[in-house]
């Protein structure tokens, strides 16, 4: 973390490029994270990584990389962003100016708190922790309330477009299986299990229809762990036009900076022990090429619908956001549709 020096520099010395207004200097920082080959300006591809929110088509980003592009240079700078989000800040002008002062508050609090802590009583120690631990419960509070606007917003959004979906169910909303949960870790099932998920989705129940599925996936495991598995049918197939006649595969390639590894891989194990408790991911397994510091993610859902209320959950967002920094360029996602008969085993 930079000082509060540190962090004047920064504003000093972008200022001759460019006059900014209390609360701008956040673009700075946007810029900077997003461009990930420091050439000073975003390329489509950098754009995309950053800004994409999972609501915006393709289509719908590349108009707006245009519209901020005003120099017309297929490349966007500060300039061109500061320019566009000031026209449209409204009552955010106030909360960034605000943000710009807290984060230049809370800085010099820190430089002081790291010179004066050590030689402090016991009593001036406590008080200092005690501010730091609700400084910190105040900060996370306006986090919360920020990101369920997030969510509020986002879904509204897609509703308007795709209309209503059907609520997702995330395995911590069933408070009553903790226990069945419990069990469920110390027992051998790994937490990328296809079975796993089904459980704690919170859908198996004995005398429905899941067992079929429960115990088919089981086989699954089983031949998967012998290496025996094959696709089927071998023969021609008349599919049906519901979304569920297909299950969807997605390649993720991330290529994480050297220095960001191991923050890289804790944000990874944790987002792949989130999606794979939810409901409609089949299977989800990471590779990284040797020598390299290149993984590459599969990841199985049961229909297209499914992965897309995925890519609006606060993990996978999380997620996408802390790739921002740890990736040294933007991530490839590849997506492919295959009959969703094809999910099952070769009885012989």
């Amino acid at each position: 973390m930079m000082d509060s020096e540190e962090v004047q520099a920064v504003l000093e010395e972008s200022s001759p490029q460019i006059e900014l207004k209390k609360g701008m200097s956040i673009f700075i920082d946007i810029l900077r994270r997003a461009d990930k080959n420091d050439d000073g300006k975003l390329s489509f591809d950098e754009f995309k990584a950053y800004f994409s929110d999972g609501v915006l088509t393709a289509e719908e980003l590349k108009e707006l990389f245009h519209t901020i592009d005003t120099h017309n240079t297929d490349n966007v700078d500060t300039d061109e962003l500061c320019e566009y989000f000031s026209q449209h800040l409204g009552e955010y002008e106030n909360v960034l100016a605000a943000l710009e002062d807290l984060n230049m508050s809370i800085l010099k609090a820190m430089d002081k708190t790291k010179k004066e802590y050590q030689a402090s009583t016991h009593l001036e120690q406590f008080v200092t922790r005690f501010l730091l631990k609700e400084t910190t419960n105040q900060l996370h509070s306006l986090q919360s309330s920020l990101e369920c606007a997030m969510e509020t917003t986002a879904e509204q959004t897609r509703q308007e477009k795709q209309g209503p979906l059907k609520p997702e169910v995330l395995s911590i909303q069933w408070s009553g299986r903790r226990s069945t949960r419990r069990l469920q870790r110390n027992s051998s099932l790994s937490p990328n299990n296809p079975l796993l998920s089904l459980l704690n989705s919170g859908v198996y129940e004995e005398d429905s229809q899941w067992m079929i599925q429960v115990n088919r996936l089981q086989k699954l495991i089983d031949r998967l762990e012998q290496k025996e598995i094959r696709l089927e049918p071998v023969e021609e197939e008349v599919l049906g036009n519901t979304s569920k006649s297909h299950i969807l595969i997605v390649q993720r390639q991330l290529s994480v900076l050297e220095e960001e590894l191991d923050e890289f891989r804790l944000a990874l194990r944790q987002y792949m022990d989130c999606a794979c408790a939810q409901t409609g991911c089949l299977h989800i397994a990471v590779q990284r090429l040797a020598n390299e510091s290149r993984f590459i993610l599969y990841e199985f859902w049961e229909h297209n619908n499914v992965w897309k209320n995925h890519l609006q959950t606060n993990y996978s967002k999380t997620f996408q956001r802390g790739n921002v920094d740890f990736l040294e360029t933007p991530e490839a996602i590849t997506t492919m549709l295959v009959p969703a008969s094809w999910w099952v085993l070769n009885n012989n």
